[in-house]
């Protein structure tokens, strides 16, 4: 496959980078599973919290070239490629501080000499997307590194210099060759990644498809996989809900990194026709003021989307949307300049036979609803093959989390969008996938819960009915 940097903002061809050789791809294989071996599993956690937080104080540190980075490839706005490094930092220092106490072993108090261990596994495979380059893969190393697990990480295509930017990061501060190695790797050669007996877990981020495939041949191989897919967040507005910020929220949910996010606000589900038409006013011109330009001028607030193929299948599927009858409200094609820029859009009237009704809108694409009662309001954010995540606005926290409650996903807010930090798991159910990253639960995923039972010296063996 191609690793190429195209800028999103000019559609213009910068750099082109070779794919890795089976022969350099095995040497990779072997170097990684010989430091895993020989060297990072017997480190003291303390050694790997030092490289781990001196690889966050580097970013921190060259944070401008590193935002730049995302600018370049994926258009991303350059105020939201500096939060992208901060958080990213943020999360290695999460591992870094927490990781002795999430490895000290536990007692089973029941059983008296028996602990719990938490012990590494071995070589983890992630294959990352690209439209958050860092943070995709800070969630993956923090905690693998910081188990005593090794890296190696095949990146999306488009964003070749942040891969390579991230993968330096480690190299600089002194982790051993092997800790975390990136990959320019094919389709076919991700395939034999994850039947190669060395290979000891696969985490995936992307689409549905890239899932199903690589879970049915993590399947086959009998290896643990975690799986971060697709997501149409439903962003549901009670009658009681402040309409001022909550409008400034749902710009927010929609529009940040331009609205190519998996937990993203994609359907804003209003309770009322009276209070829908306000809010579809509202968010309406909130949208429309938003200023195409190029992403790296701090005033520019619409970039462009990260490639040719997603603008174009995003109009794809805007046509289609307005073939079954949707009713396009603002925007609805390409912005006229170079590049791969599409307008804000908002799609309504869209019916249950609608393709858009259960598609995932990855874009600056809003889809609004309007009911009539919560319970209409729950059964359609209900309504979707994805279960991610998902908020609830309102002014009675109560009555939130009581409709959050009946949210078929695995993150839920109330009066926030969807969003992540280190301390809280991010996953989901359905189509979205299953496993956990980020917190205490992303750092269990791909390791080893062995018991430990000592029992005295002469201890008799087991009676028949502690046998049975």
């Amino acid at each position: 496959m191609a690793y190429q940097t195209i800028s999103p903002a000019t559609g213009e061809v910068v750099r082109t980078f070779p794919d890795i050789s089976d022969a350099e791809l095995e040497a990779a294989v072997g170097q990684a599973q010989a430091t895993y071996e020989t060297d990072w599993r017997h480190r003291a956690v303390v050694d790997r919290a030092r490289i781990v937080a001196a690889a966050a104080a580097t970013l921190r540190e060259h944070a401008e070239e590193y935002a730049g980075y995302l600018t370049l490839e994926m258009g991303k706005l350059i105020a939201e490629a500096r939060a992208e490094v901060s958080l990213s930092a943020d999360i290695l220092d999460y591992y870094a501080e927490r990781a002795e106490r999430y490895l000290t072993p536990q007692p089973i108090a029941e059983a008296p000499g028996s602990i719990v261990e938490t012990l590494p596994l071995g070589l983890i495979l992630g294959v990352e997307p690209w439209n958050f380059p860092y943070y995709q893969l800070a969630r993956v190393a923090g905690p693998q590194l910081m188990v005593g697990n090794v890296v190696m990480i095949k990146h999306a295509g488009n964003v070749p210099q942040s891969a390579l930017a991230f993968a330096r990061l480690f190299e600089t501060v002194g982790a051993p060759a092997g800790a975390y190695t990136n990959v320019f790797a094919s389709i076919d050669q991700v395939a034999r990644l994850i039947d190669d007996p060395r290979v000891r877990g696969v985490t995936v981020t992307g689409s549905e498809r890239a899932g199903a495939a690589v879970a049915e041949r993590a399947g086959r191989n009998l290896k643990k996989s975690v799986m971060e897919l697709g997501g149409s967040d439903p962003f549901i507005v009670l009658e009681d809900a402040p309409l001022e910020p909550t409008l400034d929220n749902a710009l927010w949910g929609r529009m940040n990194n331009t609205g190519q996010s998996c937990v993203a606000a994609k359907r804003f589900i209003v309770i009322g026709k009276e209070r829908g038409a306000v809010f579809l006013k509202g968010l309406s011109e909130r949208m429309s003021a938003l200023r195409t330009g190029d992403p790296g001028d701090p005033a520019t607030t619409l970039g462009p989307v990260s490639s040719e193929s997603a603008m174009n299948g995003l109009l794809r599927q805007i046509l289609a949307a307005k073939a079954a009858g949707a009713r396009v409200v603002i925007g609805g094609g390409r912005v006229d300049r170079p590049g791969f820029y599409v307008d804000a859009t908002i799609l309504a009237d869209i019916s249950s036979n609608n393709p858009v009704y259960t598609q995932e809108l990855f874009g600056p694409v809003a889809s609004f609803y309007v009911v009539d009662t919560e319970d209409e309001a729950v059964a359609l954010a209900n309504a979707t093959p994805f279960g991610l995540g998902g908020s609830v606005f309102t002014g009675d926290l109560d009555r939130g989390r009581r409709v959050a409650a009946r949210i078929d996903s695995g993150m839920v807010f109330v009066n926030h969008p969807t969003w992540t930090a280190p301390a809280l798991p991010f996953g989901g159910i359905k189509n979205s996938g299953y496993g956990r990253e980020l917190s205490d639960l992303g750092f269990g995923e791909f390791v080893n819960r062995r018991l430990l039972s000592v029992s005295p010296v002469g201890a008799p063996p087991p009676s028949v009915d502690q046998a049975g």
